[in-house]
């Protein structure tokens, strides 16, 4: 066989392998979740409804690109120092006091190649979509191929998954990839990637070893490998006793002055705390541990349910996925507050791995039970999970298409929103590269490449490099976003009416003027004179306002 025939012939044997693996259903449903994910995400970036936690990110990649490893002004406005003390956003505050995240180094590359916003949201797709695929390939372990893609297309529809996934980039995105990696290593028995895996996947976060803590009881009840399972145990507990009580203290005191206090605060009075001494008042709680743990019931169950619901309902009845799980749901179940308990946010990623695996390990014993008429049910409560995730409209991903209230009525459609980005883009386009910048959330990622932003109102001040305090040189208020919710949503109420009383406070002590007024949105500069006509322009828009409610 000649050169040019041998060639021909591998080229040949490459297109149908590659046409095989597209044809494959679990390949087609990954490349439909990333597709429409990254480009409802993309237009939710281009329409300015990403929000602060995007720019705290996004930030700090951008600061550890220019060597200033996980340093965020934005991040600093979050800490005990600001929110408590009443101190000034530092530029030199690492997000490390808050979260401990070293795995963002490997993602760092892949931002260099692109440092916008924008990127850090298309490697989140990426690597939830990597996720499912290596689910596919672990339920192979012990399912035949129709019910172990029945279970990997569930992924992709879950709520828990693509709820979280149309938001901003969160630190626990790569969790599921690395989870199922790692319980793909252990049935493999690939011990060494097993323990680099558990490694990687305790870098996520510092409470990203809950589910290993899981992981490892599972082992040891199991006693698949429960030599293993103490170990893990060991390794989870060791390292998060050590990072929240020894190393985060280092960069800041926001493990116990805040997070501890926001999270678990009902158990330690209100106080800062260690985490010791909040699990120590916890079991000396047990009254109260109980009952909050029961508190909410309702809103609790249909967590439950939203969770199971893209796997049928299996894990609500698997032993397994009840235990694989147990920490992760305790620790949300035991949080005060509604947010650990929203499905479109990122907590909810932590219980994913546990209920998908749990529901391979339950369909390994009851093989039989996959009938055509358990699949059509399965096929309508995978509709049902997509339908809840759709009208749920994710954090606000999908305003466009799904209204934020019906009474009093709130919907912006594409005719607004894509005209008014136009606008306020062609603002912030004013704004120098360099120069410092507070902004109202809406406003905050597409300027938080820079090295000095705070969020306004909240602030128009930062600290520098020698914790000077520094007026920021430019001011951008997005009110229209503002106007369009605050019927509907007192936080935008009061938001809108806090912007516009500390704009009115700055042009009455001259210290800012206003440069550009266009469709509601308001740029400000340092030192600079209001014009007549912008001056007039403002005076009218204000007045047009509805009175503050109490």
């Amino acid at each position: 066989m000649s050169p040019k025939m041998r060639l021909q012939l591998a080229v040949n044997r490459s297109t149908f392998a590659l046409r095989q693996w597209v044809a494959h259903p679990v390949i087609r449903v990954a490349l439909l979740f990333v597709v429409c994910c990254v480009l409802l995400l993309l237009y939710r970036h281009y329409s300015l409804f990403s929000s602060y936690d995007q720019g705290i990110f996004n930030q700090i990649f951008w600061n550890s690109l220019h060597s200033r490893f996980f340093e965020s002004s934005l991040s600093s406005g979050l800490s005990a120092e600001v929110t408590l003390q009443g101190a000034i956003p530092l530029v030199s505050y690492r997000h490390l006091g808050q979260h401990f995240n070293p795995i963002f180094l490997l993602w760092l590359p892949f931002y260099a190649l692109l440092p916008f916003p924008e990127t850090l949201s298309v490697l989140q797709v990426l690597l939830v979509a990597a996720a499912g695929l290596v689910l596919y390939v672990l339920a192979r372990q012990s399912l035949p191929p129709k019910l172990s893609a029945a279970i990997a297309i569930s992924f992709y529809g879950a709520n828990a998954v693509v709820g979280p996934t149309l938001g901003n980039f969160h630190d626990y995105n790569a969790l599921p990839l690395l989870m199922f990696s790692l319980l793909l290593a252990m049935e493999k028995r690939w011990w060494i990637f097993f323990w680099v895996l558990a490694l990687l996947v305790l870098s996520v976060r510092e409470d990203a070893g809950v589910p290993l803590l899981s992981v490892s009881i599972y082992l040891v009840i199991s006693r698949r490998h429960w030599r293993v399972g103490v170990g893990l145990f060991a390794l989870a507990v060791a390292y998060i006793l050590l990072l929240t009580n020894l190393v985060m203290p280092a960069f800041s005191p926001d493990v116990s002055q805040r997070m501890i206090v926001e999270r678990f605060g009902q158990y330690t009075g209100e106080k800062a705390a260690s985490p010791v001494e909040a699990i120590g008042a916890m079991l000396a709680q047990p009254g109260q541990l109980l009952a909050e743990l029961f508190s909410r019931f309702p809103k609790k169950l249909y967590y439950l349910f939203d969770q199971s619901l893209p796997l049928v309902l299996v894990p609500l009845i698997s032993a397994d996925a009840w235990l694989l799980a147990a920490f992760p749901l305790l620790e949300l179940l035991l949080m005060k507050g509604e947010t650990p308990l929203a499905i479109n946010i990122r907590y909810a990623t932590l219980v994913v791995p546990g209920f998908f695996y749990g529901a391979i390990l339950w369909w390994s014993k009851h093989p039989t039970a996959f009938k055509p008429r358990i699949q059509r049910i399965w096929s309508v409560c995978l509709a049902l999970s997509l339908l809840f995730t759709v009208t749920s409209n994710p954090n606000r991903t999908l305003s466009f298409l799904v209204p934020d209230s019906i009474r009093p009525w709130v919907y912006l459609p594409l005719t607004q929103q894509i005209p008014h980005a136009a606008q306020a883009r062609s603002v912030m386009a004013q704004i120098p590269a360099q120069a410092s910048v507070a902004a109202t959330t809406p406003l905050v990622p597409p300027l938080s490449g820079r090295r000095a932003i705070v969020r306004f109102p909240h602030s128009t001040q930062f600290r520098n490099e020698a914790l000077q305090a520094e007026n920021v040189d430019y001011i951008v208020a997005d009110l229209w976003q503002f106007q369009q919710y605050q019927p509907a949503f007192r936080l935008d109420r009061d938001l809108l009416q806090a912007s516009v009383t500390a704009i009115n406070q700055l042009l009455q002590t001259q210290t800012y003027g206003i440069q550009t007024f266009q469709d509601n949105v308001v740029l400000l500069q340092r030192n600079v004179a209001t014009r007549p006509e912008l001056a007039a322009q403002w005076l009218e828009f204000t007045k047009q306002l509805p009175a503050p409610k109490p």
